[in-house]
């Protein structure tokens, strides 16, 4: 990703320290759970990149006064653009046959962005989580650093130029990107806590780590001559990489201030690196495997990211010699990119004759990938069919609840309960459905329950808040939830207050607790906590509702149904190579604790719906020609609302004849 030196600067430790950023990432994707902090290896990247940038324009200003930017923009594009418009071209060729055409339109909107280098823009404004499950599927992603770094490279020449002009010298630079830096971090800190998407998607608030390559850059010459320990420094920077690598997870709030310690690692070594003697890290840095890899790092950052996707798709549970024919295959494109497409074209000699020919070499590529893009996303569209429409459909369906009145649902900032209201103003008896996303999902049959009994139902939904009573970690917050626990406490006070005739919790418990088929994160508790947590809500609720129904939570399906069901229609298989066996999508552990925590509370039950979705031995992602989870665990409302009839009995027995039929 960084920029190469010229040959007469070439420094073995840089390109080592590339090897070091690009094997983090490629770790941390392949999911290598004992080197968790491998995503860091990008900000390695954002500030060698600054480092060698500012380095070769201070260098060019020394030599000549000045600097031809436009000379310089043409070597970034025969650098940067060949490779990345190279591997665009082929993930969408192959993402034809691989993902399903509602994926091809949105991927292709993705690829689109990435060509023009704007594709951090378009996460932030879809707000895209980097770490969720569902960004795994995207295989143009990882081009977000790539865009910042070309955001970086189109402005930083010109802001250092006007610096230089402004007050000539080494150090004229030196206030100016100090400040940078400092206003960049800052804002960045600031939105890691109130907008993650902001802080790690968008340039300017990364560009304090361009900054602090910048500024070791200025400093490096003076500092290696005059610091007599720079070798212990360079080790500690790597000891500070290391630790970033291996204690840093992506449940802490990223950048922010944590990202210092990688970024402050990086210019330790970068600043020892500047004395040459075998004692510092450079010794290491240097070895030729290390040398090897940095020199097609940039290959492969392109590569691995598509080839882990699609293999992902192809066979989820990739053994550890499918592994190894990835990381193969990966390793084989990488080369063959960089021998056949961005060596040459780097140093083609009619393209670096002249200026205008790079740049407008440049503007070709970008103007044929955002055109084979939109290609791409039309002959999706037009592949799109009712099938397709329908599966699409199903998935995007909001439950009854989130439909009404502005949405039942409250997001992870709201705290005052928002209690919404469904069926008979006059109602012989009053329902209460209470918990989070995983209640919603049933809202939809429960209101057709009501309406068909002239009965009321009446919600408290909260996303990622279980009823339970337990304080539980928020990942897109990054701390605990609280609240969640200031909800659920309003919440409850309102319910008792109404005195309904049943209670009905349901909630994600696998989400929350630890077991053997849903690991989410390192915040997940134990089954017994969380059992007793549930209970101290039944227990409040007991007094005030005439019953409480529990429901046992249903099937966690090993892919997202929707994607699944439409990659297999457009491969012509039948749906059922998506359905999860029962074994391991229903677990055991946490209903057990559930059912034993409530089991003596007079008015309590506990409801097993599980028929409703598994047989036997199976959980189909279709019953009746309906898609029955839109992701791999929300219940897809065209099949929800043929539940009601079956739920009712499950939950109300003969409390009332009147259920719909369905």
């Amino acid at each position: 990703m960084a920029t190469r030196t010229e040959p007469h600067h070439f420094r073995m430790d840089i390109e080592g320290l590339r090897a070091v950023a690009v094997l983090g990432v490629i770790a941390f994707h392949f999911g290598m759970t004992g080197l968790p902090g491998g995503f860091v290896g990008v900000d390695i990247f954002f500030v060698i990149s600054g480092y060698l940038i500012t380095r070769h324009i201070q260098l060019e200003i020394d030599r000549t006064g000045s600097l031809d930017l436009l000379r310089f923009y043409g070597r970034r594009a025969r650098r940067l653009l060949p490779a990345s418009c190279f591997v665009i071209l082929a993930t969408l060729f192959f993402g034809y046959f691989i993902l399903s055409p509602p994926e091809q339109q949105l991927y292709s909107k993705g690829s689109f962005y990435a060509s023009a280098y704007m594709i951090n823009l378009w996460l932030i404004s879809a707000a895209v989580d980097y770490f969720a499950p569902d960004a795994s599927n995207n295989p143009f992603i990882h081009f977000w650093s790539l865009s910042i770094e070309e955001q970086f490279y189109l402005v930083w020449p010109a802001l250092l130029l006007l610096c230089a002009r402004l007050r000539p010298g080494r150090y004229g630079l030196y206030v100016p990107m100090a400040l940078v830096g400092v206003i960049s971090f800052a804002f960045c800190w600031r939105y890691t806590v109130i907008s993650e998407p902001w802080a790690f998607y968008f340039s300017p608030f990364r560009a304090w780590e361009f900054a602090c390559g910048g500024l070791a850059s200025i400093v490096s010459e003076e500092a290696a001559k005059r610091f007599r320990l720079t070798p212990v420094f360079g080790w500690i920077g790597i000891g500070l990489i290391m630790t970033a690598y291996f204690g840093m997870t992506e449940d802490v709030p990223f950048p922010g201030l944590i990202a210092l310690v990688p970024v402050a690692g990086t210019v330790m070594v970068l600043l020892s690196g500047t004395r040459t003697g075998l004692a510092g890290p450079q010794i290491l840095l240097s070895l030729p495997p290390l040398q090897w890899i940095g020199r097609i790092s940039y290959s492969l950052y392109l590569w691995h990211w598509p080839v882990i996707v699609y293999s992902g798709i192809l066979k989820p549970e990739l053994t550890i010699f499918e592994r190894f024919l990835c990381l193969a295959l990966i390793l084989g494109l990488s080369v063959l990119s960089y021998r056949f497409v961005e060596n040459p074209m780097r140093r083609n000699p009619w393209l670096m004759a002249t200026t205008s020919r790079s740049l407008g070499f440049a503007a070709l590529l970008t103007a044929c990938g955002t055109t084979v893009a939109y290609g791409s996303a039309r002959l999706a569209n037009h592949n799109i069919d009712p099938q397709q429409n329908l599966i699409l459909q199903s998935a995007e369906r909001d439950s009854s609840a989130r439909q009404f009145d502005g949405g039942c649902l409250l997001n992870a900032q709201q705290v005052q309960p928002k209690p919404c209201v469904f069926g008979a103003e006059n109602a012989g008896k009053t329902i209460v459905l209470f918990g989070d996303s995983h209640a919603d999902h049933w809202s939809t049959p429960l209101i057709s329950i009501a309406k068909a009994n002239r009965w009321q139902l009446v919600t408290y939904l909260k996303s990622s808040c279980p009823a339970a009573d337990i304080t539980i970690w928020n990942s897109m917050l990054v701390r605990d939830y609280d609240e969640c626990d200031r909800w659920r406490e309003l919440a409850m006070r309102e319910i008792a207050t109404r005195k309904p005739d049943m209670v009905i919790i349901s909630e994600y418990s696998s989400a929350y607790v630890k077991n053997d088929i849903n690991i989410i994160s390192a915040h997940q508790i134990d089954a017994a906590t969380w059992a007793r947590g549930l209970r101290k809500t039944v227990d409040a609720l007991g007094s005030a509702a005439t019953k409480i129904a529990v429901l046992r939570d249903g099937p966690v399906h090993k892919t997202y149904l929707d994607k699944c069901v439409a990659r297999a229609l457009w491969q012509k298989r039948g749906p059922e190579t998506c359905d999860t066996p029962r074994s391991e999508a229903m677990e055991e552990m946490i209903p057990d604790a559930e059912r034993k925590a409530i089991s003596d509370i007079r008015n309590a039950s506990y409801v097993d719906i599980t028929d409703l979705f598994c047989n036997g031995t199976t959980c189909p992602a279709m019953i009746g020609g309906k898609l029955t989870f839109r992701d791999r665990h929300h219940i897809a409302t065209p099949f929800a609302a043929t539940l009601a009839g079956p739920l009712q009995r499950e939950l109300f027995g003969t409390m009332n004849a009147g259920a719909p039929t369905n």
